[in-house]
């Protein structure tokens, strides 16, 4: 319990700093702890209210609205097939597929310093981005391997891309919630834990405002990176010894 309150501590600091990263601290470490569908759906409340807060906060610095529309149209299918794979597919194939897009999102952080992308070119991949975004969002619980990625090498100024980033996970979130009710993953029991979590997040996220504007966001990409590394290798690890 302790493990997951510094957690969503954590999460809600880097929120307040870079705009993202709750869903690529949290899932990771409560799928560890417990399993992939409670970690999602832990995640339900703080990922919606928190991203409308930003919302509101960066209204003015927003992406061409259609743009973002097919971005988020695209993620909302997406949220769909994902979480169709979340009740069909086991635990253990599920937490596979948390440390494999950990992997993946490291992966591609490292090559994309290097990565420039105009946004000419990303207005003709933006549906496929936004699809395979959902799909990682539904089934992993975390869409960053495509969404944070994908506006990332755009090369944003930091409020356009917090702002952005924001509209993308209010979306699909919007969609997740009744597509998890269905599903009877997201039940009373855990509502509750994703109000308590989300009090939790939006407490951090004014100290990690501040520390977004005296820190540069590469020491928080970095930290998190290093966090990530170690949670893949236990998840990895784990499976074998089980196997």
């Amino acid at each position: 319990m302790l493990i997951a309150l510094m957690t969503l501590l954590a999460a809600g600091i880097v929120k307040g700093a870079i705009g993202s990263g709750v869903p690529v601290i949290v899932v990771p470490v409560l799928t560890m702890l417990y399993d992939v569908q409670l970690a999602i759906a832990v995640l339900v409340a703080p990922n919606l209210v928190s991203n409308a807060l930003q919302v509101w906060q960066y209204r003015q610095h927003l992406l061409p609205l259609r743009f973002l529309a097919l971005f988020s149209v695209a993620g909302g299918l997406g949220i769909v097939l994902g979480t169709w794979g979340l009740v069909v597919l086991s635990s253990e194939l599920l937490s596979m597929g948390v440390a494999s897009a950990i992997v993946l999102y490291l992966a591609i952080r490292v090559a994309r310093r290097r990565m420039a992308l105009p946004f000419n070119v990303a207005e003709r991949i933006v549906i496929p981005a936004g699809l395979l975004a959902g799909v990682l969002q539904g089934a992993a619980g975390m869409s960053a391997p495509a969404s944070v990625t994908f506006l990332n090498a755009m090369q944003l100024e930091r409020r356009v891309f917090i702002g952005s980033i924001s509209v993308f996970f209010v979306a699909i979130t919007s969609v997740q919630i009744p597509a998890l009710l269905s599903a009877g993953i997201l039940t009373l029991e855990r509502s509750l834990y994703s109000v308590v979590a989300l009090i939790i997040i939006v407490v951090a996220m004014p100290l990690g405002a501040k520390l977004g504007k005296r820190l540069h966001h590469r020491w928080f990409d970095n930290l998190i990176m290093l966090l990530l590394a170690g949670i893949a290798c236990k998840i990895f690890i784990d499976a074998w010894l089980a196997a």
